[in-house]
């Protein structure tokens, strides 16, 4: 499984390799990312950490600052 993973504050853009059932918020811890501190957006709308991907792209906001 696959999923494209923007970041527009920081205008990057990260593949998650994962396995089938994998969560939004395991994809965030295995990127190195605090899950507390993201909100997964997916067409839009926010989603729950411990939904199943099962889409191939979203969005990924930051909720704090990092300096």
């Amino acid at each position: 499984m696959e999923c494209t993973l923007r970041f527009p504050r920081e205008g990057i853009v990260l593949t998650y390799h994962g396995e089938e059932g994998d969560t939004w918020e395991k994809a965030l811890l295995c990127l190195g990312m605090n899950p507390d501190t993201m909100i997964v957006f997916v067409d839009g709308c926010p989603v729950a950490q411990d939904d199943e991907i099962k889409i191939d792209e979203a969005e990924i906001v930051s909720t704090c600052s990092r300096g």
